[in-house]
């Protein structure tokens, strides 16, 4: 027993390495997810009969689609079509794409939450129904957003393993290498863990201290 508990520790600097890598994949992902979920989320608001149809089937199909599927499509079903994506680029897209279609539905109703008399107000002041929203509008919803923002944080975090079907090394690759050569598996899959559990805490509480600095008076947070 003492044995297999110094070896998980003697694991964490490798798995450190591919934490690093799962932090990476995360940002990213939550970027993308961000620049696209904006306009999905001005198009299902204020979009014509097209815009609106586009995005509420952009949130339908992301939505319903099991995060490893469309992975797969974009790294194995991609290159059939002659459109070659690596392996990094594959699940950045995966988990980016999927997390716009929850992000948009998360800033949308921040956005529906603000009194439709400050779009009235910017319109009256010749600003574009556009600039409204990502001038006045957009601001005040993120910040009304940010507990439902840290929830998708967190998910596209505990996602990020996905990278492992796709030969990626991060925390889960890396800990499987390490037991194909050296085993004791119980503990590397437990160091593993641990090191999931501790990114998870840290980030959640990075975002609760930002969701308590930017909170909105009148409107209350989940903790």
């Amino acid at each position: 027993m003492s044995q297999s508990v110094f070896f998980m520790f003697a694991t964490l600097p490798l798995l450190l390495q591919g934490a690093v890598v799962a932090i990476l994949i995360t940002l990213l992902s939550i970027a993308l997810g961000f620049a696209v979920g904006v306009p999905i989320t001005f198009l299902r608001i204020y979009g014509g009969r097209f815009g609106k149809g586009f995005a509420n089937g952009y949130e339908w199909v992301l939505k319903g689609l099991p995060v490893l599927v469309t992975l797969f499509i974009l790294y194995l079903g991609f290159p059939k079509l002659g459109i070659q994506i690596g392996s990094f680029a594959a699940i950045v897209l995966g988990l980016g794409l999927r997390s716009a279609a929850y992000q948009a539905q998360i800033y949308r109703g921040a956005v529906l939450s603000i009194s439709t008399e400050q779009t009235e107000a910017g319109l009256s002041l010749g600003l574009s129904r556009f600039r409204t929203f990502f001038t006045i509008i957009l601001p005040q919803a993120f910040r009304l957003s940010l507990p439902g923002f840290t929830n998708e944080f967190t998910i596209v975090l505990k996602d990020s393993p996905l990278a492992y079907a796709v030969g990626i090394v991060e925390i889960l690759k890396q800990g499987r290498d390490i037991t194909t050569t050296r085993g004791h598996t119980f503990a590397v899959y437990l160091a593993c863990s641990i090191l999931y559990f501790a990114l998870f805490q840290l980030f959640y509480f990075l975002f609760q201290r930002i969701n308590k600095k930017f909170a909105i008076p009148g409107f209350i947070f989940s903790k």
